[in-house]
């Protein structure tokens, strides 16, 4: 810094000034320092400017999935699932130019405790939760730590923390609407895992939205969010339900799999059964046909969840905040 200082003629403390982004500072002299920084290669310490701003520069991504007895491994889901890599792209995209690194922790139940431990010891300045599960507790222990946090859907329980989500009710309101206008009357869903609130907002959406059309009873299967998950609850449905000509499935990847089920069961989609996903992830283009689904902005979603995040890092006495997304139907080939 000192030798900073000296091509730039000026002093240690406006390098200093300077570095940390002080508005004070004269635009010329602002300039010069920056030339001499760049003539000098000098780069800041960045532990020894942590101890003085007691910040890292850094924020947590922490991806909690429960530990299903079904399931041979939680980060099997994590990294083929492309719901986890669209918000880590979202949130990427929108903390980078703060210049603010996100560091992933996928967990599930049995190391909670190391999360907890390390997000207690200082090496991030805030915590973007992932958890959705019903008696997942890391919510509640990340609001007790007192550090700033922004949850990716509407907590569980009633806890003071902000939260970005999106409108899961009207998304399956979107999807029975198409169905029954493109004229299926025998309609069926495969509900996601039901301790999970978007699972029960999208099942409950849309069998209460063929209630207030007249229909009574939807034949139900609950699914996983996993294409196995998926294949296995449409050749459940169908064997029991073979009439069926309208199938609502509560995620992209499990809709993959159902269509999988369907063809290998002979029926033709859309011509005998019309699917429509929830998510609009690759997963829909991977499909064949394309497939029809209701788009979460996922993306949109994980930018505004960092940007309220580094909101309450500025200002840590700031009320928790909430949004909520408007959901819109892609209609491609499979309804």
């Amino acid at each position: 810094m000192d030798q900073v200082a000296e091509a730039a003629g000026v002093s240690r403390a406006t390098v200093s000034r300077v570095i940390n982004g002080a508005p004070s500072v004269d635009a010329k002299i602002r300039e010069m320092v920056q030339r001499a920084i760049a003539e000098t290669g000098y780069v800041p310490n960045v532990a020894a400017r942590s101890l003085v701003t007691r910040r890292s520069n850094s924020v947590a991504l922490v991806i909690s999935e429960p530990d299903r007895p079904d399931n041979n491994s939680f980060l099997n889901r994590i990294f083929t699932d492309p719901y986890f890599g669209r918000i880590t792209a979202g949130a990427t995209g929108a903390l980078r130019p703060h210049d603010i690194h996100l560091v992933v922790i996928p967990t599930d139940s049995t190391d909670h405790h190391q999360v907890v431990r390390y997000l207690r010891q200082g090496h991030v300045d805030g915590v973007l939760l992932i958890s959705s599960h019903e008696q997942d507790t890391l919510p509640r222990q990340v609001h007790d730590l007192g550090i700033p946090a922004v949850v990716s859907a509407r907590p569980t329980s009633p806890i003071a923390v902000s939260y970005v989500d999106v409108d899961q009710r009207l998304g399956a309101r979107l999807a029975a609407d198409h169905l029954l206008a493109r004229g299926r009357r025998r309609l069926a869903t495969i509900s996601g895992p039901l301790d999970i609130p978007s699972g029960l907002d999208r099942l409950s959406g849309y069998r209460d939205y063929l209630a207030s059309r007249g229909f009574g009873s939807v034949p139900t299967v609950e699914g996983d969010f996993t294409r196995s998950g998926g294949e296995a609850a449409a050749r459940s449905l169908l064997a029991d339900h073979p009439d069926i000509d309208g199938l609502f499935v509560a995620n992209d990847l499990m809709a993959e799999g159902a269509l999988r089920a369907v063809q290998d069961l002979g029926r033709r989609v859309p011509d005998d059964i019309a699917v429509v996903g929830f998510d609009d992830s690759t997963a829909a283009l991977d499909c064949r046909p394309l497939l029809t689904t209701v788009r979460q902005p996922v993306e949109e979603m994980a930018a505004e969840m960092a940007e309220v995040l580094l909101a309450q890092i500025a200002s840590p006495g700031r009320l928790p905040r909430s949004v909520t997304f408007q959901p819109t139907l892609v209609i491609r080939e499979s309804a």
